[in-house]
C-alpha cells in the first residue's frame, strides 16, 4: 500500500480543478530547474505539449527522475476514453521512450 502525502493530494486535486499538471514533489522540481539551467532537459511546457499531442489526453501528474544515466520525465495522463496513460519521455530529446495504459 503506498501513502500520498495530504499536501501531494491537494495539489493533485487542485491540479484536476484548474486544469494543471501536479508535480510529485519539491525536490522533482528543484531538479528540473537546476537540470533546465544547465541545458539538459527541455522546458517542462515542451514536454507537456509532447505528451498531449502524442495522446490526446490530458497530463494530470509529472515525475522527474534521473535513470540511466538520463533525464526523465514520467507524465500521467487522463486519456478522451476516460482511461489512465503513463508516458516516459526523454527530458533532453523529447522523444517518447515508453507509454502504457494504467489499469
Amino acid at each position: 500500500m503506498t501513502y500520498a502525502h495530504p499536501l501531494l493530494v491537494a495539489a493533485l486535486a487542485l491540479s484536476v480543478l484548474t486544469g494543471l499538471p501536479a508535480v510529485a514533489s519539491d525536490d522533482d522540481h528543484e531538479q528540473a530547474r537546476r537540470a533546465l539551467e544547465r541545458g539538459e532537459v527541455l522546458p517542462l511546457t515542451r514536454i507537456l505539449k509532447i505528451g498531449e499531442g502524442a495522446t490526446g489526453g490530458r497530463v494530470i501528474e509529472v515525475d522527474f527522475e534521473r535513470d540511466d544515466g538520463r533525464w526523465i520525465y514520467e507524465l500521467e495522463l487522463l486519456t478522451p476514453g476516460g482511461r489512465l496513460m503513463e508516458l516516459e519521455i526523454d527530458g533532453a530529446t523529447g522523444r517518447i521512450l515508453k507509454s502504457e495504459y494504467d489499469d
